[in-house]
């Protein structure tokens, strides 16, 4: 398999930890999709990233709909995302606030980024749902080690995939001391080795 895209991008890196930590062999190609657009659009007409390209030449797009299939790859008691219910729609939820505040950011920051002056509307929005959601996460961030118990899942690698790359993106945005449960969040994902190896320092396209 072939990972396309940048792991300054929380939605590529949350691809690149799953796979990792399901001991999957890929190859990452770290496109850019403003720089080598058309390299990506070659495989996806979206021109977006992560891309997942598989063995037969098929390519996934979108960040949960990569991480479906992987799941699919692995038993049941390995897989990230529970299978039964109620565990799996309470992982999905927290996993999906967490994509929609990546989403959040990532709009603010070429709000910001393409325009000549940025709307003042927009950003204020982007920046009350960011808040929003931080203070729902916060509020319902549980004292196990992780997020639903002492097992790491994609709804944990999401959140802190996504935080990082909020502090990056948008230095001063958000005072993480405020968050202390997200921070702590955060700093325990960020300290293993699969989430040292699977990184990147932001590099805002040219």
């Amino acid at each position: 398999m072939i990972l396309i895209g940048q792991y300054d991008s929380p939605f590529v890196r949350r691809v690149g930890i799953a796979l990792t930590l399901y001991g999957l062999a890929f190859e990452h190609r770290p496109w850019s999709a403003f720089g080598d657009a058309e390299k990506i659009g070659s495989h996806n007409p979206l021109i977006r990233v992560p891309t997942l390209v598989l063995d037969d030449g098929e390519a996934l797009v979108d960040s949960h709909i990569i991480l479906d299939y992987l799941d699919s790859l692995v038993p049941a008691e390995d897989a990230l995302f529970p299978r039964a219910e109620p565990a799996r729609h309470r992982a999905l939820k927290i996993a999906a606030l967490a994509c929609g505040l990546g989403d959040k950011a990532v709009s603010l920051f070429y709000e910001k980024r393409l325009h000549d002056v940025a709307s003042d509307v927009w950003v204020a929005r982007c920046r009350a749902q960011i808040g929003a959601v931080l203070d729902v996460l916060e509020r319902e961030r549980p004292p196990s080690a992780y997020w639903f118990g002492a097992a790491i899942g994609h709804a944990d690698i999401a959140i802190a995939a996504v935080l990082r790359f909020v502090i990056e993106a948008h230095p001063g945005l958000v005072d993480m001391n405020a968050y202390p449960a997200l921070k702590a969040h955060a700093a325990r994902c960020e300290a293993m080795p699969v989430f040292q190896a699977i990184q990147q320092p932001f590099i805002a396209p040219a």
